[in-house]
């Protein structure tokens, strides 16, 4: 799971629907799927991922009308790509399942599988991860459904292409080498992980039930970086010699219209911080519908692509998408921030962090240089980004400003409510007049660090 959705217990183990215990423990062990909700300020959640990412116009519409009818409305997406639904209740949670089955959603059993979002269309992939999914599944459904293995494990399947998953760690992950070869690598993304086998469609198979038997027989709650280094080695002996090509970063952007190799055309979206009103996302579907759109592929970056739109059809679809709050263009600065529900759709958020996002985009846009992801979280339990960041978090005296940290951290500067404002412009001028040629905003406030942040912010 990344964090996007944490529940806060206090010191006794009892839920906090308020979410303001000093003593907050990340629920890391389990992950929000549609036969187990979990608990939030604003209700029960629900994490879903259909498989293959993908969705029809009238399945996704489906959804938005059932988040409105059982939930508070709100559909996020992850920044691994998947749906989280808000808001639901005990006695609506049925409901929604029924309706995500009415809808010929398939959602499979066992952890997620990221599959590259563009499999299947994209001429550049080399292999397609839809079906490597498709018979991992298959193949390894008792390994895949054992009650041993963590909630929260995870695994992707990069087949290459246009856009890749290079950026997601995962504890499993498959990167397409060439037509039916893989690699298999554990724990890290596509950098940090550990080869251990490469081979033919068959060989990756065995290799992840392998690497599955280990995690069952550790016992629930064990992740990959948990395998003893030595099984591993007796397992995959020849893992040290293993030669392969490196997942390709994603060189094409989540939003915007782009054109594959082929001349074919695929357009993304995202909605502003990665949540969608239900009548927002309704509206653009039905006119993406009537422009000619075909499917919905999530990806990762929280978003998602139309597929089957003409090129002369977007124009118009990206000024509807901006009307509706989703983000059509490449570079938005919305990209660089990550923000819970808030004040008003979580009872744990302490201050409205949309709203405050928008005057922070508005007032310091030097901050979006790129460089640094913004975290505004409502309260210390900091569901909507799970790495370290610029970070703004509420409580109930104001705010605590982490410079390169968590929500849950101790901050680096306490800012009382009245002055947010005043503080966002001084951190904003501050890096503008320190910056050096060439420095990024990110590296400007690593050098100048803790000490020289507080004096500004607490100038005038």
């Amino acid at each position: 799971m990344d964090s996007e959705a944490a529940t806060a217990i206090d010191r006794r183990g009892e839920v906090d629907p308020h979410g303001r215990q000093a003593a907050r423990i990340r629920a890391r062990g389990a992950c929000p799927a549609l036969a187990a909700p979990m608990p939030t300020g604003d209700g029960l959640l629900v994490r879903l991922r259909p498989a293959g990412g993908a969705l029809t116009l009238p399945q996704f519409a489906a959804l938005a009308r059932s988040a409105a009818s059982h939930g508070n409305g709100i559909l996020e997406i992850t920044a691994r790509g998947n749906l989280q639904i808000r808001g639901l209740r005990t006695e609506t949670v049925g409901q929604l399942a029924a309706d995500v089955d009415a809808a010929g959603i398939v959602v499979p059993d066992g952890p997620p599988i990221e599959t590259s979002p563009l499999h299947g269309i994209d001429p550049e992939e080399a292999n397609d991860p839809a079906a490597m999914e498709t018979a991992l599944r298959g193949t390894l459904r008792d390994l895949l459904g054992s009650p041993q293995l963590a909630p929260k494990l995870s695994l992707v399947i990069d087949g290459g292409g246009s856009f890749g998953l290079s950026a997601l760690s995962a504890d499993i992950r498959l990167v397409a080498q060439s037509a039916g070869y893989w690699l298999v690598a554990i724990n890290g993304d596509s950098e940090t992980a550990t080869p251990v086998a490469i081979g033919s469609t068959e060989a990756a198979i065995s290799a992840v039930g392998d690497i599955l038997g280990f995690l069952s027989a550790l016992g629930q709650g064990k992740r990959a970086r948990d395998i003893d280094p030595v099984l591993l080695r007796a397992r995959f002996p020849a893992m040290a010699d293993i030669h392969f090509v490196p997942s390709r970063a994603a060189k094409m952007p989540l939003s915007g219209l782009h054109r594959l190799a082929d001349g074919k055309t695929v357009f993304g979206v995202r909605p502003e911080f990665g949540q969608a009103r239900a009548p927002d996302l309704t509206a653009l579907l039905d006119l993406a519908t009537a422009a000619g759109a075909t499917a919905i592929r999530l990806a990762p970056g929280r978003g998602f692509f139309f597929i089957g739109l003409s090129e002369d059809a977007v124009p118009a679809i990206q000024i509807a998408a901006a009307r509706h709050g989703f983000s059509a263009q490449p570079g938005d600065n919305s990209e660089q921030i990550a923000a819970c529900a808030g004040a008003g759709a979580c009872g744990s958020a302490f201050y409205e962090t949309r709203t405050l996002a928008r005057r922070v985009m508005t007032a310091a846009p030097a901050l979006f240089d790129g460089s640094l992801m913004l975290h505004l979280s409502g309260c210390a339990k900091g569901c909507a980004h799970a790495r370290p960041a610029l970070t703004l978090t509420g409580s109930p005296e104001g705010y605590g400003l982490i410079l390169n940290g968590f929500a849950a951290d101790q901050p680096d500067e306490r800012i009382a409510g009245g002055r947010i404002d005043f503080a966002i412009e001084r951190l904003a001028r501050f890096i503008e007049d320190n910056r050096g040629a060439g420095e990024s905003a990110a590296a400007c406030l690593t050098r100048l660090g803790t000490t020289g942040v507080s004096k500004a912010l607490r100038q005038g």
